[in-house]
């Protein structure tokens, strides 16, 4: 029970710290490893560690199906090839480089814990990454590769994690195989995954009608992918973003809108206590981590730290520059279709943070080897992650905000492309109106189709594209931010009105909740609406 409440407080704080850096700006990622090192040095707290076996079931299928459910479909088919570069080629080559390393510096450590090592920080973090690039102005294409890459190269560095962890407690180890069982594993993964999705998109079009329901399914659901493929002896990691993008893609079919604004708060929720808990864990362990490689110098620490997180950020160029331009010089479809800016390259090369994912991986390494043989070197490898997702979402998340300003990366704003297709959807449906509707009482059509009149004629006073960059005195924008705002005001209005007679008790309470409901609804519309760099 006390050590149930040592970890409540602990969110509490991180939640207060998440809190504080959102209001500054600042990224959550850093926020989380940096509470990781606060809470080592706090005495008196006790050292919690969760089973390594239910670590990867617990953290990795939310983490990953919340992930794969934000990312386009569209977007990953079309940046498949450089996704596929970055997130088998890259991942593999980091493994090797970081193995290497490691097995050239470091004395005790055997090949096959060397590949463990870089299996684990091989895959950066789609959460860090999003979280650090948001708001930077970068290319969509650009984030979608980003975002492609965190979501797969998970599954590849996983599946080197568990060969080279099978390496280490068998003790036998044949690539041939690794590499069949490796293609056989994934196709079986994905395609239950997707077979999971297929069934839960048919139980949630068919029967499911209640929106509470519906986001507890959904909840479940990555947890069904991933335990199914992993029974099999597939990869869970794939299955459970298989299902991801098989549902996500369908959301608008499958979900009413009640469900999907539910589940969207929920999922929120989760993650963010997830991402928040385990760095929990890793800072309440750190200590005896620390204490359980006391046999090395603090130089050797730093040294071998420092070296593994420096082969981690360099070996990313040397893959990432010929991955680039060697299908540019290959394929003249390529540099016909796709735009190149080598600033891109640079600020992609300098993007891959580490994170949640490979603290669950580290954190899931078994204690014990057999009865009696402790697992060799377990906490000096959780040590050498710990140090990676530092170094990495400290040093290059805090510089590359410094480095797009540096480099005079023009930013990319979607508020032009928001705003055609806005007008594109009104124009639609007043069409739609003036089509179908036409034997209506004259009035209601007036009063349907006005509706939509007014909201056309608010997105033409808009004037984006022509004065998008602000050439003239107000921008457009301004405009109908500034209308959008009154609207808000006068809904607070509403609110409070509502409010003192909820107070005084001359409102019946279902009726109070649902006009509160409908408030907020509008509240969260208008604010949608708004045009925001």
């Amino acid at each position: 029970m006390e050590n149930i409440t040592v970890i409540i407080m602990l969110l509490f704080g991180v939640a207060f710290l998440s809190l504080i850096s959102k209001k500054y700006n600042f990224p959550i990622p850093i926020v989380l490893v940096l509470c990781g090192v606060i809470i080592s040095v706090i005495p008196g707290l006790p050292m919690i560690a969760l089973s390594p076996e239910i670590v990867f079931i617990i953290f990795l299928p939310p983490l990953l199906y919340h992930a794969a459910w934000y990312t386009s479909w569209s977007d990953f088919k079309q940046t498949i090839r450089p996704i596929t570069l970055a997130a088998v080629g890259l991942v593999l080559f980091t493994t090797v480089a970081v193995a290497v390393a490691a097995h050239m510096l470091i004395d005790d450590i055997s090949w096959p814990l060397a590949f463990l090592l870089g299996a684990i920080v091989s895959p950066p973090d789609a959460v860090s990454a999003t979280s650090i690039t948001k708001g930077l102005g970068l290319h969509p294409r650009l984030i979608a590769i980003l975002e492609g890459e965190s979501l797969v190269n998970d599954a590849s560095g996983l599946v080197a994690y568990k060969y080279a962890l099978t390496a280490i407690t068998a003790g036998n180890f044949v690539l041939w195989q690794a590499g069949l069982n490796f293609v056989v594993m994934s196709v079986l993964g994905i395609a239950i995954g997707l077979g999971v999705g297929y069934i839960m998109s048919f139980i949630h079009k068919k029967f499911v009608c209640d929106e509470v329901i519906e986001a507890t399914l959904t909840l479940l659901t990555p947890f069904a992918s991933y335990l199914i493929a992993e029974h099999f002896e597939c990869s869970g990691v794939l299955a459970v973003v298989a299902t991801g993008l098989f549902l996500s893609a369908r959301s608008g079919t499958i979900f009413t809108h009640e469900s999907r604004m539910m589940t969207g708060t929920i999922w929120s929720v989760l993650t963010n206590i997830l991402n928040g808990l385990i760095f929990i864990l890793i800072g309440l362990q750190l200590r005896q981590i620390i204490e359980g490689i006391g046999d090395y110098s603090g130089w050797s620490l730093f040294i071998w730290g420092a070296s593994v997180s420096l082969v981690v950020i360099l070996v990313r160029f040397l893959w990432v520059i010929p991955a680039t331009l060697l299908p540019r010089y290959i394929s003249k479809k390529i540099r016909l279709q796709e735009e190149f800016d080598f600033r891109n390259m640079i600020v992609f090369g300098w993007s891959g943070m580490r994170g949640v994912v490979s603290m669950a991986a580290a954190l899931a390494l078994p204690l014990m080897m057999n009865e009696t043989e402790a697992f060799p070197l377990r906490n000096l490898i959780i040590y050498l992650v710990f140090c990676v997702i530092l170094s990495t979402l400290v040093i290059q998340g805090l510089t590359l905000p410094w480095l797009i300003k540096k480099l005079k990366i023009e930013k990319y704003s979607i508020i032009a492309e928001e705003y055609e297709i806005r007008n594109i959807i009104v124009s639609q449906t007043i069409t739609h109106i003036e089509d179908n509707f036409s034997l209506l009482n004259d009035d209601l059509l007036h009063n349907i189709k006005s509706k939509y009149e007014v909201k056309f004629n608010r997105l033409q006073k808009t004037e984006l594209p022509a004065n998008f960059f602000g050439k003239g005195n107000v921008m457009g924008g301004e405009i109908f931010n500034d209308f959008t705002k009154i609207q808000i005001d006068l809904l607070n209005v509403e609110r409070d009105k509502l409010e003192s007679m909820h107070k005084a008790g001359s409102v019946n309470e279902e009726i109070f909740r649902k006009i509160e409901k409908e408030l907020d609804l509008e509240e969260t519309r208008l604010w949608m609406e708004m045009y925001e760099e």
